[in-house]
């Protein structure tokens, strides 16, 4: 091969990449589309003759590549953080205060717009692009390399030279508003399905398993922070970091401001609301950022939210519609819940159909009826729900609401609870909590049968195959398989996981039986309080009421439950059935019988395989330790996972902390006997 083609193909690669740049980047085009589109066919004749030149970083790169299987998960080496939100200035006063509550001083915001898109991180090394993945669940990540490849406002390879050897970018793909259009517009004219808002239209494409899909798709992206860096030392200030980011070719929103006072960032909330309209992609509010890398890092975290960002979302956006009828709807745990049937209006972007009222209590508060003409808004642009009534629009034809007397479903007479709920009581003898609750009962936090879903369940229900939770653990490979669309390996699937439910611990049984107002933290300090099932059965209204995060309606839910004799029956012949979990030892004091290492102060930091943070936390605690998230003095271990937290690291070592493995975690808190 000789030196002039590759040199040409250097030459070519340079001179798309530096286009490209001036097109997206600086949106001043030194030469026109057609002479763009003949220097990429130039490259791309090269590169078919000699296939063995192509690399990731060639702008040919952006044409897609045939479909994959499926997605293959990426960790987060950082953990991608999603944003608190506050809907008004005193949320906004609020998040100011946090800093004068610790005393500290913030000079500057660095604000921008919420861009309505899908997050996502971009790994670049040497200068080159060699990772896309999806936040997923802050953690873990889809990879989605191919598919942000072609995202042409995405660097392949980053301008310059003095980047680090190691960087992580993270920011918003989106779609904007004239490109969705477009889309639609297409979709309308090839009879396919039209997409209902931006967000979604963004996320569908960036998730296709065909790249080639994505390819053709008008996606957008916007720079938004950074996660890894190494090799190169950044700019203390936020704000600054953008323009370095810009320097190397990524894009970054031109409405990004620096601010230096709260009334500022309130003037700036209300100027972007007022230009909302005409801005080229969709938005629900601003981001609020502390400007100072180093007083970021000082503040931290909260779960899974920082201390020094905030999302100051923007009034929901309203619609006026007709309510057509009022449906009651029974929930798992019985209580009726009135349901709004809408003529269907278009808000914030989504087709409302219905809108939920609560209670009594606010169709009252509404005045509202049948056939009245409603103002509808989408709370925190999500939830829909009903603001208020129209009143001039009224002809007297309006029906008033008749609240049921009755269970709509078993026709159990209704009890009427504080608050302006109503509820059946009925139980397990409640049809529409029969099929609701068995859902429950089999779900991943509660029994955690795999396999069992809605669907299998609803078809069990409809036969009367099962009527109540100890019917699933009689049931049969042969009863299976006599359903529709059900194999034999799917039946014995079903089946070993049934059994496997069997040995399961007492907090996860509690929170399976569906007593109304006990979800998991209350089974959990039911189980911490009382120990034994006997003795949560037998506890009467006043022992409930001395535990503290038991409250009188959760008290009562509890007693009422047990009180009933269907109830009891049922939990007799689970027991019966071979359910079974560990005993809780007492000691003489009462308390729970545990490995304690004399309250242990403990950190965490990293990924680990062998379980979720949330149940090493639990675990951790459970023997005795307290679990803090920063490191200090007081620090006695940090235990550490796959890519942890630099700063942690080095602070422990500073600081002469005990550092430990995920072996060591694991030896401690025994995860082989450990379950919640």
């Amino acid at each position: 091969m000789s030196q002039s083609i590759k040199s040409k193909l250097i030459r070519l690669k340079k001179a798309l990449h530096h286009h490209s740049l001036c097109y997206h980047l600086k949106d001043s085009p030194e030469i026109s589309d057609a002479e763009y589109d003949f220097l990429m066919q130039e490259l791309l004749n090269i590169e078919k003759k000699n296939p063995n030149l192509i690399t990731i970083d060639s702008p040919s790169q952006r044409v897609g590549s045939p479909e994959l299987n499926k997605f293959n998960k990426t960790i987060h080496e950082i953990e991608m953080l999603s944003l608190e939100n506050v809907f008004n200035e005193q949320g906004l006063n609020r998040f100011n205060n946090r800093f004068r509550d610790k005393f500290l001083s913030v000079e500057n915001y660095c604000c921008e717009p919420k861009i309505d898109g899908l997050a996502v991180s971009l790994l670049y090394k040497d200068g080159i692009l060699i990772q896309g993945s999806t936040r997923g669940n802050g953690k873990v990540g889809e990879n989605i390399t191919e598919n942000v490849r072609t995202i042409s406002e995405i660097p392949l390879r980053l301008n310059g030279n003095n980047w680090p050897y190691r960087l992580e970018v993270r920011g918003e793909v989106f779609m904007k508003k004239s490109g969705f259009k477009k889309l639609n517009e297409d979709a309308v004219q090839q009879g396919k399905k039209i997409f209902i808002n931006a967000r979604n239209a963004a996320s569908g494409s960036l998730r296709q398993l065909d790249s080639r899909i994505t390819a053709n798709r008008p996606l957008s992206f916007y720079v938004y922070g950074v996660g890894v860096i190494e090799g190169r030392r950044l700019s203390n200030s936020h704000y600054q970091r953008f323009f370095q980011l810009k320097e190397w070719g990524l894009p970054i929103c031109s409405e990004v401001r620096l601010i230096n006072s709260l009334v500022s960032v309130k003037a700036y909330y209300q100027d972007i609301l007022y230009r909302r309209k005409n801005l080229s992609y969709e938005i629900d509010g601003i981001v609020i950022k502390i400007d100072n890398i180093k007083l970021q890092e000082k503040l931290g975290n909260i779960a899974r939210s920082p201390r020094w960002a905030i999302a100051y979302k923007f009034p929901a956006q309203e619609k006026v519609t007709l309510l057509i009828d009022i449906e009651f709807k029974v929930s798992r745990i019985g209580t009726i819940t009135p349901i709004a049937k809408l003529e269907p209006v278009f808000v914030g972007g989504v087709m409302i159909k219905s809108a939920t009222l609560h209670n009594i209590n606010e169709i009252i508060r509404l005045k509202i009826k049948i056939g009245d003409t409603v103002v509808i808004r989408r709370a925190g642009d999500v939830i829909p729900q009903i603001v208020s009534v129209v009143f001039e629009c009224r002809t007297n034809k309006e029906k008033d609401i008749e609240f049921p007397v009755f269970c709509p479903i078993c026709d159990s007479k209704l009890e009427h609870l504080e608050g302006g709920a109503i509820c059946c009581t009925a139980g397990l003898a409640c049809y529409a909590q029969r099929e609701e609750l068995l859902k429950h009962f089999v779900s991943r936090k509660a029994m955690n049968i795999y396999g069992l879903g809605g669907t299998l369940i609803a078809k069990l229900v409809n036969k009367e195959i099962i009527k109540n939770p100890a019917d699933l653990f009689k049931l049969s490979k042969e009863i299976i398989t006599s359903l529709d669309n059900m194999g034999e390996k799917s039946a014995i699937n079903i089946i070993t996981a049934i059994e496997k439910s069997k040995k399961t611990s007492l907090i996860r049984f509690i929170y399976a039986l569906g007593i109304r107002k006990v979800g998991e933290g209350t089974a959990r300090i039911l189980v911490k309080n009382f120990f034994t099932l006997e003795k949560i059965q037998v506890a009467s209204n006043e022992m409930l009421l001395k535990v503290p995060g038991i409250g009188s309606a959760i008290a009562s839910s509890i007693v009422v439950f047990f009180a009933q004799n269907e109830n009891q029956q049922v939990i007799k012949e689970l027991i019966k059935l071979g359910v079974t979990w560990p005993e809780v030892e007492l000691q003489t004091d009462n308390k729970l019988k545990l490995k304690k290492i004399n309250k242990q102060l403990v950190v965490i930091t990293g990924f680990f395989y062998n379980c979720s943070r949330k149940k090493i936390i639990y675990a951790l605690e459970k023997h005795g330790m307290l679990v803090k998230h920063t490191i200090s003095k007081k620090t006695d271990i940090l235990f550490v996972g796959q890519s942890p937290s630099s700063n942690k690291l080095i602070k422990a070592r500073k600081l002469g902390i005990q550092i430990k493995t995920e072996q060591d975690l694991l030896k401690i808190i025994q995860f082989n006997n450990f379950s919640d």
